[in-house]
């Protein structure tokens, strides 16, 4: 059901991008409520707006404490429109409606990072702020509530679209994340009680870290959460909401993609890239990314490293995809981009990831340090009688950065600056190589000069041997085996090249 916005209570900590809310609900003659400091940004503003202890009759009290907890603002929010007790009981209370709620909350994670003293840090727990979010979001069937300031642009592009509207599939959506928040919220509170108490609990748990509820999980059975800042990391252009397998694969895309400096292009399907490709320019790269696998590529999640333009745009536009993520995009490249309405596009912005990475299994946690380290040609060890050309150290040091973000077994068969195929998740590597052959193949690749990546060393001398009847010419792998030379004699038979690393790339 399709509801007009007519009135709004505003009680922000952080005023930063609430300006053009405000403007836009002035402008379509919604009454204003406020509080204190947020009250006095929208009179400077030049906006008409009721202080909330004009309607309730108390001034703020208690350094603040208490402001809006009072029946009515409580009853503006939860009463229901469709009941006619509700109805008869607003009227003769004098209880007027409040159709949204925008309300960020007193930075309490913040300041426990600060060092603040105790005292300060209890003072920024809120209360009054939680419980109007907690009440619009109750009572979404008539109220929006907007729980924190990443969403005020949401919120202004769905006004804006819907001439000041809501459906009810909006008001739940919006419900759904301020309940996640709330949750995100008290959990910090409880950690940092839990933290300072005897019992030696750290509260340094990733619950701390903002929530936010997903559709489902890996399968529409599970239910699933995410603990962390994407609005940190991504400014999201266009789309629909991220789901748990979209972010999964969103890891594995920007993990990959920041092994590489030159113009990139990476497309990913289940979290293995199907295509990967360096060039001159952005959309020679897509393209020649694309040519890896097209099949693969169809609903798969693409990132560049580069500026997407107009050009590059257009030949993307042309390929079904469900995410698209770039550093930046030219405005009309975002225009041809953004005709599908449910295509992600996310623009990446700077961050500093974690050295750690975690697993949970059995009834614990796995913790291990993130793989950081890729190999380049000074690091190689060559250990076959003939050495590999400059070009073909190139293309090795290409195909183990793929190697190392493929799942195990993997096997990478690449040229210069262009994945052609790999075979990826195989319980032996004769199989993986054997599936990488096969597909390089279908998509019409020549694999004689290219090169072949493992992400472990060769047993058996089989895999080399397959790879040099392919055509292959050089290779890289960490060595170690206890049969290394039989794979080396493999390759000097060949007239092959190979390098030892010394450093396994499992990823399981």
């Amino acid at each position: 059901m399709s509801k007009t916005i007519q009135s709004a209570l505003i009680s922000v900590y952080y005023k930063d991008g609430l300006e053009p809310l405000v403007r836009l609900l002035h402008q379509n003659g919604v009454l204003l409520y406020s509080t204190g400091g947020t009250q006095t940004f929208i009179e400077q503003l030049g906006i008409p707006v009721t202080a909330v202890e004009d309607i309730t009759g108390y001034p703020s009290i208690f350094g603040g404490r208490v402001k809006t907890l009072h029946p009515v603002v409580f009853g503006g929010i939860l009463y229901r429109r469709n009941l006619a007790e509700d109805v008869a009981q607003a009227s003769r209370h004098d209880i007027n409606p409040i159709d949204l709620v925008v309300v960020d909350l007193y930075p309490f994670e913040e300041t426990v990072a600060s060092g603040a003293s105790d005292e300060d840090i209890i003072e920024k727990i809120d209360i009054g702020g939680i419980s109007l979010i907690r009440a619009a979001a109750k009572n979404y069937e008539d109220v929006v509530i907007v729980s924190s300031r990443s969403q005020y642009g949401d919120v202004v592009n769905l006004l804006t679209e819907k001439e000041g509207a809501t459906d009810l599939e909006d008001r739940r959506r919006f419900a759904k994340e301020a309940f996640a928040m709330t949750s995100s919220y008290d959990t910090a509170i409880h950690n940092y009680f839990a933290g300072s108490a005897a019992d030696g609990a750290t509260g340094d748990d990733f619950r701390q870290l903002p929530a936010q509820s997903l559709r489902y999980g890996e399968n529409p059975h599970q239910q699933a959460t995410f603990y962390g800042d994407l609005n940190a990391m991504f400014d999201q252009l266009n789309g629909k909401e991220l789901s748990y397998n979209n972010l999964v694969d969103v890891d594995a895309c920007v993990s990959l993609i920041d092994e590489f400096t030159d113009t990139t292009f990476a497309i990913i399907k289940h979290t293995n890239a199907c295509g990967v490709a360096t060039a001159p320019t952005a959309k020679e790269a897509y393209l020649n990314a694309l040519a890896c696998d097209p099949v693969s590529a169809f609903g798969g999640v693409i990132i560049t490293n580069a500026k997407v333009d107009l050009e590059t745009a257009e030949e993307l536009n042309k390929l079904f995809m469900e995410i698209l993520i770039a550093p930046d995009f030219d405005e009309d490249a975002l225009k041809v981009l953004g005709s599908k309405k449910n295509r992600i596009l996310l623009k990446r912005k700077p961050v500093e990831f974690s050295p750690k990475m975690f697993k949970t299994l059995l009834n614990g946690v796995l913790e291990q340090d993130k793989d950081r380290q890729t190999e380049t040609a000074s690091q190689f060890k060559t250990v076959t009688e003939k050495a590999p050309t400059e070009e073909q150290q190139r293309a090795l040091e290409f195909a183990l950065k793929i190697c190392k973000h493929t799942k195990s077994n993997t096997i990478v068969l690449a040229n210069d600056g262009q994945l052609l195929a790999s075979g990826v998740g195989q319980t032996s590597r004769v199989d993986a190589l054997r599936q990488a052959i096969e597909k390089a193949r279908t998509f019409g690749f020549e694999l004689k000069g290219a090169v072949m990546a493992s992400d472990a060393f060769f047993p058996f001398s089989d895999c080399v041997e397959i790879a040099g009847d392919a055509g292959i010419s050089a290779v890289v792998q960490p060595g170690g085996s206890i049969r290394d030379k039989d794979s080396i004699d493999a390759c000097n038979q060949r007239g092959m090249a190979m390098v030892t690393t010394g450093v396994r790339h499992f990823k399981h």
